[in-house]
């Protein structure tokens, strides 16, 4: 399904977040804390929204961007070809639950509205913990089910009506309603976080976003026993 949707992905991502994707992902970027000569790690970097985003940020910072879908990696190679930054961010097709990097060789790690649809989180969860170094940062993006406040009804709506049909006509791509069922089966973000931390992970902070419908996880691998 990302393979045919590759090349609308960038406009549906805008369109159906009515343009707040893009301060989600800045603010994803500044949470693992960039510093010149950082290594990062873009996982389900897609069309390599996110790894771009901080490149333009982060002049003196390089990226590993990895993702299991070919259509979108094409996608983000273009990009990363026209703005010759070649140089600068290297992409690998790859699984998030098996990645191919020695142990603490990231200083940070960061994964936009990917986990979600990880088959094996908890596996996925202990490499973003084994690649990053001690001290550096894992910061997961993930869209919620709002489930309270006075405009979660609306929330929910524009989720689970919304979302799927702009989806399916603008992608040609009736499968794009997997984003609605998708959202609903993720944990709430306290049960979550309870995972991050079973697979090693140190929890610092769990930030909801635009009435609940965004969360920003940001923790940091736990010190060995």
């Amino acid at each position: 399904m990302f393979d045919a949707i590759a090349g609308r992905y960038d406009l549906l991502n805008r369109i159906i977040s009515l343009g707040v994707d893009q301060p989600w992902r800045r603010r994803l970027i500044a949470s693992i804390q960039p510093r010149p000569g950082h290594r990062v790690l873009d996982l389900a970097t897609g069309t390599g929204d996110v790894g771009l985003m901080l490149l333009d940020l982060h002049p003196e910072v390089k990226v590993v961007g990895l993702d299991p879908s070919a259509g979108m990696l094409d996608v983000a190679r273009g990009k990363i070809g026209r703005g010759r930054l070649d140089h600068r961010m290297e992409l690998i097709l790859g699984e998030a639950e098996r990645l191919p990097f020695e142990d603490s060789s990231f200083d940070g790690c960061m994964m936009a509205f990917g986990i979600r649809n990880v088959a094996d989180r908890p596996a996925a969860l202990r490499e973003m913990a084994r690649v990053v170094r001690p001290g550096g940062r894992v910061a997961i993006l993930e869209l919620s089910e709002p489930r309270s406040g006075v405009l979660g009804p609306l929330a929910r709506f524009h989720i689970h009506r919304v979302v799927p049909t702009v989806g399916a006509l603008l992608s040609g791509a009736r499968e794009y309603s997997y984003l609605q069922s998708s959202i609903a089966a993720f944990p709430p973000p306290e049960v979550f976080a309870a995972q991050m931390r079973e697979a090693g992970l140190d929890v610092l902070s769990v930030v909801p976003m635009t009435f609940g419908s965004v969360c920003l996880y940001v923790a940091s691998p736990a010190p060995s026993v």
